[in-house]
């Protein structure tokens, strides 16, 4: 029993002298740290994938590409925005933008719903949006949606991205966007069916990983009745374009 005794003094003394010692701030400091940086936290993330000046066939384009979440591990709210500007008629060619509710369904996978709202050329237009983005096998980026306008019209959109590095610093992305319309909407020049393809190959030089400039080709074509609706607007139903920009991170 002395022997007890003197254990349990033991550990209480010792548990005396290390609340004289702890600082409670901190202690507050460090799991606040802790809880940030190891799932508990709220997160923000801010990405130009694609800002980059086009040349072809005589036409001159600006290109954006960005997205961004703020929100925890499973729960996030996402912003993304993509366009074209034409450079020779001073004028919009497309611009959207996205505003997105997205729910964690597995390590690499993510489910988005929300909704788009175009703001050219034609006619401003909202949809309603349900997607999927993540990681595929092999460290394919995808992302995928359906968007239904309030006009009744469905279209999807499929894009597919992979990243090869050629040293620590030089990346060669492929990358590729399909475009899919459930009917014909003639307002949109965009026939039912495979609407749109376009494929691009950029070289990129990370700076610091934060900050890349690169090069690149794209090109792109419409098919089907997509492609009769551009040859009546007196557009070429493929082009093919040098591309250079910058992509960031924050």
């Amino acid at each position: 029993m002395r022997v007890l005794a003197v254990v349990i003094l033991f550990f209480a003394a010792g548990a005396a002298r290390a609340q004289d010692v702890i600082d409670p701030e901190a202690t507050a400091a460090v799991r606040a740290h802790m809880a940030r940086h190891h799932g508990a936290g709220a997160l923000s993330y801010v990405e130009g994938e694609r800002l980059e000046f086009r040349a072809g066939d005589g036409d001159r384009m600006l290109l954006w590409d960005a997205q961004g979440f703020y929100g925890g591990d499973v729960s996030k709210f996402w912003v993304k925005t993509e366009g074209e500007y034409d450079l020779s008629a001073d004028a919009f060619e497309d611009a959207e933008v996205q505003a997105l509710y997205s729910r964690a369904i597995g390590a690499f996978w993510d489910l988005q719903a929300g909704l788009r709202h175009d703001f050219a050329p034609y006619e401003d237009r909202t949809y309603a949006v349900f997607g999927v983005q993540g990681l595929a096998p092999y460290l394919f980026e995808i992302d995928a949606a359906a968007f239904i306008s309030g006009h009744g019209d469905v279209t999807a959109r499929l894009e597919a991205e992979y990243e090869l590095l050629l040293t620590q610093r030089l990346v060669l992305q492929p990358r590729a966007e399909i475009n899919f319309a459930f009917q014909d909407v003639p307002e949109l020049e965009t026939g039912a069916g495979l609407s749109t393809v376009e494929t691009g190959l950029r070289l990129r030089y990370e700076i610091i990983r934060e900050f890349a400039p690169y090069i690149g080709v794209s090109w792109e074509r419409s098919l089907g009745d997509t492609a009769d609706y551009a040859r009546a607007a007196g557009k070429d139903a493929s082009a093919a374009s040098f591309v250079a920009g910058i992509r960031f991170w924050f």
